[in-house]
C-alpha cells in the first residue's frame, strides 16, 4: 500500500484500525508515519480538510434561519439605535457604530449576509450576534442545564462529594477490576492518559476466598498506583438476591471493599474522601453501550480513541505515541481473557470527567 492509499485508510476509521493486523511488516512504516501527527502528509490532509471545512462555514448565513428569525434579525438591525444596539451580546463598543454607519452609507442590510461587509464582523461573530437577537436568554439556559447535568451525574458517584472538590481536580485513578484482573487509568482532566495498566491476580476465585490471598494480590496493585486527587472505583450492577451469580458477586464485593480500605488508609489526606465509586451503568449509558440492563463491551470504542488520537487534531482522548504503539499490540493480540478491565477502566475515567467536571455527552 502507498501513499495514495493514506486517505481510504483514514476515512475507513474504526473498521481499518480494527481490521489491520500491526504485526504486518508492510504496513509498520505506514503506521509509524500516521502516529507522527507532525508528518507532512497527514498535515497535508488536515490542511486539505480544514479548508474544506472552512469553505462549507462560508455558505450564506441566511441558509442558518427560517424566513421569520431572519426578519426578526433584520428589523432590529435596520431600526435599533446605536444604544439599543450596544445592548446586544458582541455588539457594545465600535461595532454598533459601525452598523450605524453601514446603514447611512449603504442603506438598510437587505439581508443577514451583509454582516461581513461591516467592519469587526467575521463570520462566527456574525452568526452568534444573530443568535443571541433570537434567543438572549440561551446563555442562562445553557448554564441552568449544566448545572442539572451535573446534579444528575452526581447520583452515580458515592459518597457524596462537594463539587468544588471535583471541579478542581486535576487527575484520578479509575480502577476497574473482574474475576481474574485489576485495572487502572490514570487520567488528568485534559483527558490526557498519564499511566494505563492492568495486572493478573491469579490466585482470585480459588478455594475458600481467603483474606490473606485477597489482601496480598490487591496489595500489590495499591503499591503500583500513582497519587491522584481522587480513586474511583466501579460499583457493579450485579444483584446480590441472584443465587446463580453469588460467587461472582461474592467476590466483587470482597475486592471493592478491600480497595476501598486500602486505598484511603494509604492516599487520604485530613481525613476528606478520596476513594469514590461509580456505578458501571452510569458509563454504559454515557457511551451507549447499554443494551436493555446490561452493558456491552468497550473494546472497540477505546481503539477507535486510540485511532483518533492520531489522526484527529483535536482527539477526545490524548495518547502519547509511544502509547499508541503499545496498546494497539495489548489490545490486537490473541489471547484466551479479553482486556476488557483495562478497556473500562479508561472509559470510566473519561466519564467521570465529562459527566462530573467537562458536562460533555457524547
Amino acid at each position: 500500500m502507498g501513499l495514495r492509499g493514506l486517505p481510504d485508510l483514514l476515512r475507513a476509521g474504526r473498521r481499518c484500525f480494527l481490521q489491520v493486523p500491526f504485526g504486518s511488516s508492510s504496513l509498520q512504516p505506514l503506521y509509524l508515519l500516521l502516529c507522527h501527527k507532525k508528518s507532512t502528509y497527514v498535515t497535508h490532509l488536515n490542511s486539505a480538510s480544514a479548508a474544506e471545512n472552512f469553505k462549507e462555514t462560508k455558505r450564506a448565513i441566511d441558509d442558518l434561519y427560517s424566513t421569520e428569525q431572519k426578519s426578526t434579525v433584520l428589523q432590529l438591525l435596520n431600526s435599533a439605535s446605536e444604544k439599543e444596539l450596544s445592548a446586544v451580546k458582541l455588539m457594545r463598543g465600535r461595532k454598533s457604530m459601525n452598523i450605524i454607519e453601514y446603514r447611512n452609507k449603504h442603506g438598510p442590510f437587505r439581508n443577514l449576509q451583509c454582516l461581513l461587509e461591516v467592519p469587526l464582523f467575521q463570520y462566527k461573530t456574525a452568526v452568534k450576534v444573530c443568535n443571541f437577537i433570537l434567543n438572549p436568554n440561551a446563555k442562562e439556559e445553557r448554564k441552568e442545564k449544566k448545572i442539572q447535568s451535573v446534579t444528575s451525574a452526581m447520583k452515580y458517584i458515592k459518597p457524596d462529594i462537594e463539587r468544588e472538590r471535583l471541579e478542581t481536580a486535576n487527575s484520578i485513578v479509575s480502577i476497574v477490576f473482574g474475576t481474574r484482573k485489576i485495572a487502572w487509568a490514570h487520567v488528568n482532566r485534559r483527558l490526557a492518559v498519564q499511566d494505563w495498566q492492568q495486572q493478573e491476580c491469579t490466585m482470585f476465585m480459588k478455594g475458600a476466598y481467603m483474606p490473606a490471598v485477597y489482601l496480598e494480590e490487591i496489595s500489590s496493585v495499591i503499591s503500583r498506583l500513582p497519587e491522584a486527587d481522587f480513586y474511583v472505583l466501579e460499583k457493579s450492577g450485579l444483584s446480590a438476591l441472584n443465587a446463580n451469580l453469588f460467587p461472582v458477586t461474592l467476590h466483587l464485593r470482597t475486592v471493592e471493599a478491600m480497595l476501598y480500605a486500602l486505598l484511603q488508609k494509604t492516599f487520604s489526606q485530613d481525613g476528606q474522601y478520596k476513594v469514590l465509586s461509580m456505578a458501571r451503568s452510569a458509563v454504559g449509558k454515557h457511551f451507549e453501550l447499554m443494551v436493555g440492563d446490561s452493558r456491552t463491551s468497550g473494546i472497540d470504542l477505546v481503539k477507535q480513541f486510540l485511532l483518533e488520537s492520531v489522526t484527529h487534531a483535536e482527539p477526545r482522548v490524548n495518547f502519547s505515541r509511544e502509547q499508541v504503539v503499545n496498546y494497539r499490540n495489548v489490545l490486537s493480540s490473541n489471547k484466551q481473557w479479553r482486556d476488557e478491565e483495562l478497556c473500562d477502566s479508561l472509559l470510566q475515567a473519561i466519564a467521570f470527567y465529562e459527566l462530573l467536571i467537562l458536562n460533555n455527552t457524547t
